[in-house]
């Protein structure tokens, strides 16, 4: 049968989830403390306000429990769907003895809400030989809780009939007395019993039950009470006000992240540091010193002594824990590990481990830009050069600055990134920064500086090119310099440049000689840059040249610059 269509609340269901909430914790509360403890009152007198929240909207409150889920008007506001049944699970608790919908009404909270959180802890600890959930509610006749449940020991019960808890007849003694009477006549009336009319199992555990026992023992153990510690010491940190209790709970916070780290328990780390500053954002009457002492978890985790040694440990292991909780331990650092992780970047083994810090080496650089540029001029190698390639992956235009004082020092190698990443910017700034490089000592970064600006056309450029390409320095670069040069020079400099690249296609010098022939086929590629008609008039004035290198090079030009005209 398909769920129905969730009606329309009398009011947001905010109020509702947040009680139910303040249940669990309360029953938490009286498992693991007694009643004079100040964790135990503080947490019963949040759940009392929080009854307080809902009768300030109505008098009376009704929940459906389905098998992992409770929910208020058809909405969801505990539990989810698809989730494990255990007794951990509320909704669950009650589902499985039959229970399917109980009614608190104003007053509850005052006189019974102790009696039902007992009756919570009895049901989740209870037995198969004790009794279940509706004989509890039946035995302690609350009067403010109602509840209606499925009669699960009704022979030929379809499961749907429910049964209002605080109305149902008991059974007529004087009928329960007659029937028996008339089963012991009938029995004697035979004249022999037989062993076949008892149930020869009634003490033993049928196949259902016995899985139900090896699922709860293999849960059982699957549980991390360490993650439990955590959250009872974050529980009595938001309740108690008391500055030397909070003062205590820091210290022990911090040693209990320390012990998982120790441990190889990852998750937990990155669950205790992601509950902390979820308890930091909820909290406003702690002062500065414990706001900065919990705040300051995740920063020891993201020191580069502690990082450091947690990235060696993994490094060095012969089998890494699985990658999802690297992933959420990672996720978990600070800014101030960024530099850690580029310096381990370039020294990682472990293929399997090299992926996921690349991953969080990318997260943290784009959500921090201002720590990845202060990085550029880390005086590590390593790092530097790790941050000026993110720089130009994320196209950090804050960055540019930083890299253009790279492109002035003596190593050439570094040079070579930093144009790099100025190419992957290409920002009006990062363009203006490689302008310069054109003129660098090493031939690769005037070639990326030079291609770079000829895609972009930039052209305040075309002064620096133009005194390139009418120099002798140029006739002395291998060629693919010398064509990057004069394209770029062909791209930006229109019909002026003209007369001086025809020169140098079909000019003569002394005694009839020509230029050089790599001059002359990089002096054509230019001319069909320039795609006007002038420039392909010139071109064609070479079509029959004689050597092969520049009338191929003519040919090529041609057919760009004829499209270009056309176009």
């Amino acid at each position: 049968m398909p769920d129905p269509e969730p009606q329309e609340p009398p009011f947001a269901p905010a109020p509702v989830e947040e009680l139910l909430r303040f249940v669990v914790k309360a029953a938490r509360a009286q498992q693991m403390y007694l009643p004079n403890n100040p964790v135990y009152r503080g947490a019963i007198d949040a759940l009392r306000g929080a009854f307080g929240q809902i009768w300030q909207q109505t008098d009376q409150l009704t929940l459906v429990m389905a098998e992992s889920e409770i929910r208020w008007f058809g909405h969801t506001v505990a539990g989810e769907a698809g989730v494990g049944k255990s007794p951990d699970n509320l909704a669950w608790l009650f589902y499985k003895d039959g229970v399917r919908e109980i009614t608190m009404n104003r007053g509850f909270e005052d006189t019974e809400v102790i009696r039902f959180l007992e009756i919570i802890q009895r049901a989740r600890k209870g037995s198969a030989d004790e009794d279940d959930l509706v004989t509890m509610l039946w035995e302690a006749d609350l009067t403010f809780l109602t509840y209606r449940y499925v009669d699960l020991l009704r022979d030929g019960a379809a499961g749907d009939e429910l049964v209002d808890g605080g109305t149902a007849a008991p059974a007529d003694p004087e009928g329960v007395r007659q029937a028996t009477e008339e089963a012991v006549e009938e029995f004697r009336a035979g004249g022999i019993v037989s062993m076949s009319d008892f149930d020869p199992t009634l003490y033993f555990l049928d196949e259902r039950e016995v899985a139900y026992l090896h699922e709860e023992t293999e849960r059982e153990y699957r549980h991390d009470l360490r993650t439990n510690v955590a959250a009872v010491l974050l529980d009595i940190f938001e309740a108690q006000p008391d500055p030397e209790i909070r003062s205590e709970v820091l210290e022990n916070l911090q040693t209990l992240t320390v012990h998982l780290l120790t441990a190889g328990h990852y998750r937990g780390v990155a669950n205790l540091l992601r509950e902390s500053r979820v308890s930091l954002e909820r909290l406003t009457d702690i002062t500065d010193d414990q706001r900065a002492m919990l705040g300051n978890l995740p920063e020891r985790l993201s020191a580069p002594d502690t990082l450091t040694q947690l990235l060696q440990t993994l490094d060095d292991a012969p089998t890494l824990p699985p990658a999802d909780e690297l992933v959420e331990l990672f996720a978990q650092l600070r800014p101030t590990a960024l530099a850690t992780v580029f310096l381990w970047q370039s020294r990682i083994q472990n293929e399997g481990l090299r992926p996921l810090l690349e991953e969080a080496a990318g997260r943290l650089a784009a959500a921090n830009t201002a720590e990845l540029v202060r990085l550029i001029g880390s005086p590590e190698r390593e790092v530097s050069s790790e941050a000026i390639r993110r720089a130009g992956a994320l196209k950090a235009q804050a960055s540019v600055l930083a890299l253009g004082r790279i492109l002035g020092e003596p190593d050439v190698a570094r040079r070579r990134i930093a144009v790099q990443a100025l190419t992957e910017i290409a920002s009006p700034g990062a363009l203006q920064a490689l302008e310069g490089a054109i003129e660098d000592a090493d031939r690769d970064v005037r070639i990326t500086a030079v291609r770079s600006l000829t895609t972009h056309a930039y052209r305040p450029v075309l002064p620096r090119l133009e005194h390139v390409v009418k120099g002798k320095g140029v006739r002395t670069a291998d060629l693919t310099e010398k064509m990057a040069f004069f394209e770029g020079y062909g791209a930006l400099c229109g019909d002026a440049g003209i007369p001086h690249l025809d020169g140098l296609l079909n000019g003569k010098g002394f005694f009839g000689r020509r230029d050089d022939p790599e001059v002359r086929a990089c002096a054509a590629i230019a001319l069909g840059r320039i795609g006007t008609a002038k420039a392909v008039d010139v071109l064609r004035k070479a079509a029959a040249e004689k050597d092969i290198v520049v009338r191929n090079a003519v040919m090529r030009a041609l057919r760009g610059g004829s499209a270009a005209s056309a176009s």
